[in-house]
């Protein structure tokens, strides 16, 4: 088994897998405008990929999309059967993924309810198992997780985790409670830093949770002495973010030619399966800043196609 995160720099630098936000399309914008040293899927459920019927299976297969740009590229997946992730582990394997995550984090009440994500915080047995599960593919095994539930629980559900032949464990620096809703407490990714030593283990841990930028991303590296920092929501109409340039960062005419570029990626690779909404979720990221700003978002907004779209942002630039 070739594990790529042996061969990462230190520190390295992922993109936060983000529902609905980084698919397809946008993987692909950014790994033109400043590759990541990790890129991820957006998570997909290994119990559809078994299950769902025709249209649902496109739907999560557009999720699978992929180009050797994004190298290394890892799936997310989400499922409470260990027989389901083997399954579909396997299928992201023949895919010829470079890893597998397995989401311990998300706290969607839909996605808790059938025991995945976050719920699997309280419930160790079954989170090792479905890592055991996943292993059996053959690919690097990855978790993303929280440092508890309701309360801080990072000395006893870290260790679970550790006790697994994992390659990496990502820490989103909030407890399932706290949502998005506080500030990251970056000092619990110092302490899984303590506790992976204590236990002599080599998973590599990285750090997620109000990283604005590269520059703020290597600080939290320096001061926690993590191996690798995710970042999520900075990418957020900026797919410059990994470049770390500065000279397009407020740019009308680099963010509209990207918003372009973009625009024209969901329409070759996710028309057929995505509804164009999709698109008009970044919208808003991309244009804001400048004079005009607010008028050609709500034009924008009510377009109903690509075409539309870039008619009125090539009228613009």
């Amino acid at each position: 088994m070739k594990n790529f995160w042996t061969k990462l720099p230190k520190p390295f630098f992922a993109l936060a897998p983000l529902d609905d936000v980084t698919d397809a399309a946008f993987r692909r914008l950014i790994a033109r405008y400043g590759k990541p040293d990790v890129m991820c899927t957006e998570f997909t459920s290994a119990d559809g990929l078994i299950f769902a019927g025709d249209s649902g299976q496109a739907k999560l297969r557009a999720k699978l999309l992929f180009s050797d740009s994004e190298r290394p590229i890892v799936a997310q997946l989400f499922t409470s059967s260990p027989e389901r992730m083997k399954k579909a582990a396997e299928h992201v394997a023949e895919l010829d993924f470079d890893g597998i995550d397995i989401n311990m984090g998300c706290p969607d009440r839909a996605v808790e309810k059938s025991g995945c994500g976050a719920a699997l915080i309280k419930n160790p047995k079954l989170a090792r198992e479905l890592i055991r599960a996943a292993q059996e593919a053959g690919l690097p095994i990855s978790v993303k997780t929280r440092i508890g539930y309701l309360l801080d629980e990072l000395d006893t559900w870290l260790p679970e985790l550790l006790a697994e032949n994992l390659s990496a464990v990502t820490i989103h620096a909030r407890t399932r409670k706290e949502m998005s809703d506080v500030p990251a407490r970056w000092d619990t990714v110092a302490r899984a830093i303590e506790i992976r030593d204590k236990m002599k283990s080599k998973v590599f841990i990285i750090g997620n949770g109000d990283v604005k930028d590269i520059f703020e991303a290597r600080e939290k590296a320096r001061v926690s002495g993590c191996d690798g920092v995710m970042l999520g929501r900075a990418i957020l109409g900026n797919p410059f973010l990994f470049s770390n340039s500065q000279e397009f960062k407020n740019r009308k005419e680099a963010k509209l030619k990207a918003l372009s570029e973009h625009l024209v990626l969901f329409e070759e690779l996710l028309a057929e399966t995505a509804n164009y909404a999709t698109m008009k979720k970044h919208f808003a990221s991309y244009i804001k800043g400048w004079s005009g700003a607010k008028e050609l978002r709500m034009k924008l907004m009510e377009t109903n196609r690509v075409l539309e779209a870039l008619a009125i942002i090539n009228g613009d630039i």
